[in-house]
């Protein structure tokens, strides 16, 4: 059962990510720097949510035409919120880059929440997500999800499945 459904979860979020389109706009801008990004990334996560958004209005549900990425919130005094996502051309470094939650739309729906203790860090998060894009084997949507199977057990797996596999 278990390689049956992380079969089909490759196959769903390949078929996913090959008949939506993304892209970075190629302008690049910047809120952290020097020590404060250093910070950011040696940061403990405390929360991780796995997201999800439409590419248009006309789309809401998980799949085709949508978007996915992982918001953490950190235990600092604002616990602040960063969204850790991926797609083709979005950074100059790596495709899996750090915003600011507070630029998110609306539209972002929570699918599921894992609590990470603080056990890792930004970086572990944007290492996960890997650096280079790729339509089926490197795309938000499987980014996503190893960021939220850090740390894993069997128990995590069922919100995967369950969404995944039925």
């Amino acid at each position: 059962m278990f390689s049956l459904c992380v079969l089909v979860l490759t196959l769903l979020v390949s078929a996913v990510q090959a008949s939506s389109s993304s892209g970075g706009t190629g302008n690049y801008h910047y809120d952290l720097s020097g020590q404060a990004l250093t910070d950011l990334y040696n940061s403990p996560v405390y929360e991780a949510e796995l997201m999800y958004r439409p590419f248009s209005s006309s789309s809401s549900a998980v799949g085709p035409g949508s978007h996915s990425g992982v918001r953490v919130t950190l235990r600092d005094p604002e616990r602040s919120q960063w969204l850790i996502h991926k797609g083709m051309d979005y950074g100059i470094d790596s495709d899996t880059v750090v915003v600011s939650a507070g630029l998110m739309s609306s539209r972002w729906k929570t699918l599921y929440t894992k609590n990470f203790h603080g056990t890792r860090t930004v970086a572990d998060f944007v290492r996960t997500g890997g650096s280079s894009y790729s339509t089926l084997t490197q795309n938000c949507h499987i980014a996503s999800v190893r960021m939220m199977l850090q740390n894993f057990s069997f128990r995590d797996l069922f919100p995967f499945c369950f969404f995944f596999c039925n």
